[in-house]
């Protein structure tokens, strides 16, 4: 286990992946509960991407953003574990990051004034819904989230 809960760095092919997911959540956290002054005054608030953890893929999943390679898909929906740090499980959460990037990408061209915060809280929140909840979504043994 690394030296702090925040160091989500997990090795893929010998290179560090920073996904960070609980110290974004925490600065994201601040920021709401301080409305952005004080304690929640973060200039870079806006260079955070969503809190990559398993929720936010399945959600991509379900709504047809990601296609998972058939056998992948298959233990998944069979509730088999995706080992911590596997490639698989960078794999999952990264895709889900640069998913959401893309999106926001997207609405931000067509006029629509939305960040990685605004997309991340929809997306989980999505997530909550009984149709989502009914299909298994990846399971990981992880202190990253």
């Amino acid at each position: 286990m690394p030296a702090t809960l925040f160091d989500d760095r997990p090795s893929y092919g010998g290179v560090r992946v920073a996904l960070f997911k609980r110290a974004q959540l925490a600065a994201a956290d601040l920021h709401l509960a301080f409305d952005g002054a004080g304690f929640g005054r973060f200039d870079d608030i806006l260079s955070l991407t969503i809190f990559a953890d398993n929720l936010i893929p399945h959600v991509l999943r379900c709504d047809g953003i990601l296609e998972y390679a058939p056998e992948l898909a298959a233990r998944i929906d069979q509730g088999q574990l995706v080992a911590r740090d596997s490639p698989t499980e960078i794999e999952l959460r990264a895709s889900a990051v640069v998913a959401a990037e893309l999106m926001a990408d997207q609405l931000r061209t067509a006029g629509h004034d939305v960040t990685a915060l605004h997309l991340d809280y929809l997306l989980w929140n999505r997530g909550q819904a009984p149709s989502y909840k009914a299909r298994p979504r990846h399971r990981t043994r992880s202190w990253s989230y």
